[in-house]
């Protein structure tokens, strides 16, 4: 029998959004009210994932409302709150190496949005179209859908996956809103640059050069 029908960890629930909301608000800087609106949204899926990570597996008990005894699991045992592997049955060590290689992609993209984030810092206001930005436009978000598909890799849930689209769908209006800013603060500059570069996901063999004979 199980004292409590939560994980209880809402400590860790506390410090992982703390941080994650950090290291967003650092390396994306809000400063309009559509900027913070859209990271708001951001902050309702790290709040939504760790809250079920750590706290209430709120999916755990959707599927025992599904699937009952089905499941063939301790649906309290904290490693079974992971969605695909307890679904499909997997050991304790797929769901492991799951949440590992999750975790590997969410460094990968705090890693890129560093990157973009020290190439405005350096930029001075100037268009920046070296570095991550020479292969796509938005890296700092493209660093961010890495984030959030590494905690879905690393920890699914059934509202994550639903929030998961409408977060990408937010970020993709900001960038096009954006872009129309750059477009009226740099004009043609901005124009070429767009036209040459892909929005969030790199193409292969296409990097940005303001000499035009080096884009490939």
């Amino acid at each position: 029998m199980h004292e409590s029908y939560d994980y209880g960890l809402w400590t860790m629930v506390f410090i992982n959004v703390v941080i994650f909301a950090a290291f967003a608000i650092g390396f994306l800087k809000p400063k309009k009210k559509y900027e913070w609106r859209t990271l708001g949204i951001f902050a309702a899926f790290i709040v939504a994932l760790f809250t079920e990570m750590y706290g209430f597996p709120l999916t755990i008990y959707i599927l025992l409302s599904l699937f009952g005894n089905k499941l063939g699991v301790d649906p309290f045992g904290h490693v079974n709150g992971h969605l695909l592997g307890t679904l499909f049955g997997a050991p304790e060590w797929v769901k492991l190496v799951i949440c590992q290689i999750g975790g590997f992609v969410m460094l990968i993209g705090l890693w890129i949005m560093g990157v973009g984030w020290r190439r405005i810092y350096h930029g001075s206001g100037d268009l920046v179209t070296d570095g991550p930005y020479a292969r796509v436009r938005h890296p700092q978000y493209s660093g961010l859908f890495l984030v959030t598909i590494g905690m879905l890799i690393q920890w699914p849930t059934i509202l994550t996956l639903i929030m998961f689209p409408i977060l990408t769908c937010a970020y993709y209006r900001l960038s096009l809103r954006e872009e129309h800013d750059m477009e009226e603060k740099f004009g043609d500059a901005y124009r070429e640059y767009e036209r040459s570069v892909p929005r969030f996901v790199p193409k292969a063999g296409v990097k940005y050069s303001k000499n035009p004979e080096v884009v490939a």
